[in-house]
């Protein structure tokens, strides 16, 4: 039969039975909260009093390392005077035991916290703790938090309890590495999306409102040489920039304001079509050809911006009765179409100035291009046009990753 049991069992001494099945809970515990618990740095405090338990320690302490690297900062404690807790709220990681934990990599104990009591001044450390013990959170043998146990003297942690620290410590130096990437890909999403709203502004309002200052110029240069005429064509021009500047304006609030719905793209699709027949003078089918869509959120909100794009753009200049989105899986492509039986694809010279301020293909094929897809735009043979999105399929997980015991 196969050895199917948890490597921390299998390499405790003969007499730490009293600890296996503690270990076991705490092990289990701290997995399934790894893939329920949001929030790492409450995880991370929760844990700290069954650390504390585990070592038999009087106080203790958590900490993280910022993300310079520079400094930890204070998330949780347990058993501190008020005062130390304040005053060590955020120390540089060079500072003293705490900083010496950091740069460790395995589980550490020191006798010396001479250091530390001059530095907080604080009778803690003279009174009640004589020895700290760190257990750096590591993630590819960088330590990206500690947790420091306070012991009365002479008492040191037992060798089994290390060995379990040794294993929690894998498991939640991983789940702070995994929220540090979240962190980074909201960082990046967040200036992915001002951007293309930059973009989009420019490409708009920007433009519009530039064309209206231009207009003004030589209005005002008519009304200084009595050229009514002109002045009043001028006029014209800015009322009707000034409308359209206006009109863009609103649909960049709409658009921005729309939010996905949580239950995932064909919901929100389907909500999409059932608002732009209510707005515009035109029908809306959506058929979904897919049994299981299966895309990450930002996946979903990429290919929900640009069908909301075509949509607007749709409204505003195809002139459209009947418009068809579809949503369809081939071949390990995801293909997206928006139809539409209006005016079609005006012919110029240059297909991206006829088309760049009003289908917004520049904010489109962004978006396109971080689903790692391409997007088209082409007349249709029976008149109107089509919107095409293509972008592959996401790699399924092997479903069989880990084999039972025989």
């Amino acid at each position: 039969m196969k050895d199917n049991i948890h490597p921390l069992i299998r390499h405790m001494p003969p007499d730490s039975g009293n600890v296996s099945i503690p270990a076991l809970r705490v092990l289990s515990e701290i997995t399934t909260s790894l893939s329920s618990d949001s929030n790492v740095e409450q995880l991370l405090g929760r844990f700290l009093a069954t650390m504390i338990r585990l070592a038999g320690a009087q106080a203790g302490a958590v900490r993280i390392i910022t993300d310079d690297r520079t400094h930890l900062r204070l998330i949780g404690s347990v058993g501190l005077p008020p005062e130390l807790v304040e005053h060590e709220s955020i120390v540089s990681v060079d500072c003293g035991v705490c900083g010496k934990a950091a740069r460790e990599v395995t589980v550490s104990s020191w006798n010396n916290v001479a250091f530390c009591e001059r530095q907080a001044n604080d009778a803690f450390f003279s009174d009640t703790c004589k020895t700290v013990v760190a257990v750096p959170l590591m993630h590819k043998n960088q330590v990206m938090g500690v947790y420091n146990l306070f012991l009365e003297e002479g008492h040191n942690v037992p060798e089994d309890v290390q060995l379990l620290f040794r294993s929690i410590s894998e498991h939640l130096g991983i789940a702070l590495e995994n929220a540090r990437l979240t962190r980074e890909n909201m960082r990046i999403s967040l200036m992915n999306e001002r951007q293309m709203l930059a973009n989009q502004i420019h490409d708009s309002l920007a433009q519009t409102l530039a064309y209206a200052k231009m207009r003004l110029t030589v209005l005002s240069d008519a009304m200084h040489h009595e050229d009514y005429p002109k002045a009043n064509r001028y006029l014209g021009d800015v009322e009707e920039a000034v409308d359209l500047a206006y009109a863009d304006l609103r649909d960049l609030i709409t658009q921005y304001r729309d939010r996905i719905n949580p239950r995932g793209l064909v919901p929100a699709i389907q909500e999409m079509a059932r608002s732009f027949r209510k707005k515009a003078s035109a029908d809306v089918d959506f058929l979904n050809l897919v049994q299981d869509v299966s895309l990450s959120p930002d996946e979903e909100i990429q290919v929900f911006h640009i069908i909301q794009e075509s949509l607007y753009n749709i409204a505003k200049h195809a002139r459209a009765r009947h418009v068809v989105i579809t949503l369809d899986l081939e071949d390990g492509q995801y293909i997206v179409n928006v139809a539409d039986d209006g005016v079609g694809v005006q012919k110029k010279n240059d297909e991206s100035s006829s088309l760049g301020k009003s289908f917004g293909l520049t904010i489109m094929r962004e978006r396109a291009a971080r689903l790692n897809g391409n997007l088209k735009v082409e007349s249709r043979p029976a008149g109107g046009t089509v919107i095409r999105l293509v972008f592959p399929q996401r790699a399924a997980p092997h479903p069989h990753s880990e084999h039972p015991a025989a």
